[in-house]
């Protein structure tokens, strides 16, 4: 074996500790050139990916309230489901009464980007709504059974609006008191976009839409229980 420092040829004749050089004494094994850089050998630390995060349970003994509101959402899914586009069951639940402040607080807010988004900001608002408090619930609170309720909520919304987007032809909804037909977004805005004719669809996109959404949080809410049950069981 050649010494990588001085080069010595080592001889079957040579003394001494194998992994010694017998000419300049360097630890063949451990010397490197002055101008090549120590490699650290770091222990990286394996991190959770984004669906081990969101399946994180929560560990605080709550678990049949949190089953208790799952089942709850799970029938109200079904609910609106099977009633299908239905303005009397869309906008008489309690839901459409937390989406509508929401919605006309959207109008004001996208304001500022002209009259074509402070028309759409309603709608838009009532959707990212949701999403947002969702976002927060589980990276800030570590919260994913709320986060997966929030997500259920903006599936809703979509549900919510698909009665509204159907009347744009006819606009023969009531609106907020005091607004009259020119108030109706969607019938201002599929105007404004020469698509009236796409109302059906886009409300039918919308109600399939929601009700996808809301099952996704509905299976994500009810893997969360499941591993929390298991988990509380240890």
């Amino acid at each position: 074996m050649a010494c990588p420092k001085c080069h010595y040829q080592r001889k079957p004749t040579d003394q001494g500790h194998p992994d010694l050089c017998p000419a300049c004494g360097i630890a063949i094994n451990k010397w490197r050139p002055a101008d090549e850089p120590e490699t650290a050998v770091r222990t990286v630390e394996a991190r959770p990916g984004l669906v081990e995060t969101l399946l994180v349970p929560a560990r605080d003994g709550f678990l049949w309230p949190r089953a208790g509101l799952w089942l709850a959402l799970l029938l109200w899914t079904g609910w609106f489901a099977m009633h299908g586009i239905d303005w009397e069951v869309i906008g008489g639940s309690f839901m459409h009464n937390i989406n509508l402040p929401f919605h006309e607080f959207g109008h004001v807010a996208f304001s500022p980007f002209g009259r074509f988004m402070a028309i759409l900001g309603g709608s838009l608002f009532q959707l990212i709504l949701p999403l947002g408090l969702a976002a927060a619930f589980v990276l800030q609170q570590h919260n994913n059974f709320a986060g997966s309720v929030c997500c259920w909520w903006c599936g809703q919304s979509f549900v919510d609006l698909a009665p509204y987007i159907q009347d744009a032809p006819y606009r023969a909804l009531p609106l907020v008191a005091g607004m009259g037909e020119e108030a109706h977004d969607w019938g201002n805005l599929l105007t404004m976009t020469h698509s009236l004719h796409w109302a059906k669809p886009l409300a039918n996109i919308s109600f399939f839409v929601g009700l996808v959404l809301m099952g996704l949080a509905l299976y994500w809410g009810y893997q969360l229980l499941r591993k929390q049950k298991q988990a509380e069981a240890v």
